[in-house]
């Protein structure tokens, strides 16, 4: 099993910035994806950024210019960088590792962005 620990969300005015944290714990595999998603209230869920165990990066056109994702040096740690903040960014947003054989996902962490 593999736990994962968000934080860094909160309310921000538009053209403001947020840093999101995301930690694994447990068995990690050395191969994985890590990568956030994001859900807003009625839409369904949607990847943001996702970044592989060898530092490949992968973007929503929406976010790009915007976000960056990045992992720790312990590996077992992925940022999401967000810049530039639209309240179109709101949702509550979620971490994610995957590994060939297993997903997992966190518990989700609030980003609400005003106008």
């Amino acid at each position: 099993q593999v736990q994962l620990v968000e934080s860094g969300g909160g309310l921000v005015q538009a053209g403001g910035s947020l840093r999101l944290s995301c930690t694994a714990s447990g068995t990690i595999f050395s191969s994985n994806v890590m990568g956030w998603y994001r859900q807003a209230p009625g839409k369904q869920r949607e990847l943001v950024a996702t970044i592989t165990s060898a530092g490949v990066t992968n973007y929503a056109d929406s976010v790009k210019g915007r976000f960056t994702i990045s992992r720790g040096n312990a590996k077992n740690t992925v940022y999401l960088q967000m810049n530039s903040l639209k309240p179109a960014d709101t949702a509550v947003y979620c971490c994610n590792i995957a590994d060939l054989l297993r997903n997992f996902w966190g518990q989700g962490t609030q980003v609400t962005v005003s106008s």
